[in-house]
């Protein structure tokens, strides 16, 4: 019998502390996704941990911009950008405030709304590819840069919100680098995901873009 999961609002202190402690943490935990037509809900299935100016993968490595603001914020905020002129991805702030530190969403399963996700990820052969990638995701659940700065662990009415779900046992979290980073931040072992889930994204190496000749 599968246990029905938990919809508690996850505590801003689950957030604040160090994002290799937080990351696989949320394999199991469940985001929704309040939208006009009715909420999104998802199992989150695969993450990637980012921490700030102590890693050269990360958005804030070089410090506070306009763009990267949110995540020198308090914990527990939403951080959304866009990347390659066309895909959002979404991440959650982790630790103290000023750390700058992430966890990228990177996949996960529909379990709620799926006919409302199904109609933004027309290309998606079947539900598990609804939100298999971590643009794939952001737009299953309808966020952009508009839920930018959103707090997920208010229990008001809120765009976003974070749940404690079911959370994964040890045994069944696996890590591995990270997808499609390069440089010295591709040794590091940060992608988390849930042992053979069906929704977790293919690993794909770092691949230097070619230069027009």
């Amino acid at each position: 019998m599968i246990a029905t999961p938990d919809r508690t609002p996850l505590p801003r202190e689950f957030f604040d502390r160090p994002v290799l402690e937080v990351a696989p943490d949320l394999l199991g935990r469940i985001l929704v996704r309040t939208t006009p037509d009715g909420p999104i809900s998802v199992r989150l299935t695969e993450v990637e941990a980012y921490d700030g100016q102590n890693d050269p993968g990360s958005h804030a490595y070089r410090g506070r911009t306009a763009r990267n603001a949110v995540m020198f914020g308090r914990p527990g905020h939403v951080y959304v950008y866009f990347t390659y002129g066309m895909w959002h991805c979404m991440n959650l702030v982790c630790g103290p405030e000023g750390t700058a530190s992430a966890v990228l969403l990177r996949a996960g399963e529909i379990i709620e709304g799926a006919e409302l996700a199904r109609k933004r990820r027309l290309s998606a052969r079947n539900d598990k590819e609804l939100a298999k990638g971590p643009a794939r995701l952001a737009t299953a659940l309808d966020v952009d840069r508009a839920q930018d700065g959103t707090d997920a662990c208010t229990r008001g009415d809120t765009p976003l919100r974070i749940l404690t779900g079911t959370p994964v046992t040890s045994d069944q979290v696996r890590n591995g680098p990270r997808t499609g980073v390069s440089g010295e931040g591709a040794v590091h072992p940060w992608r988390f995901w849930v042992a053979d889930d069906p929704t977790v994204s293919p690993y794909r190496a770092h691949v230097p873009r070619r230069r027009r000749t």
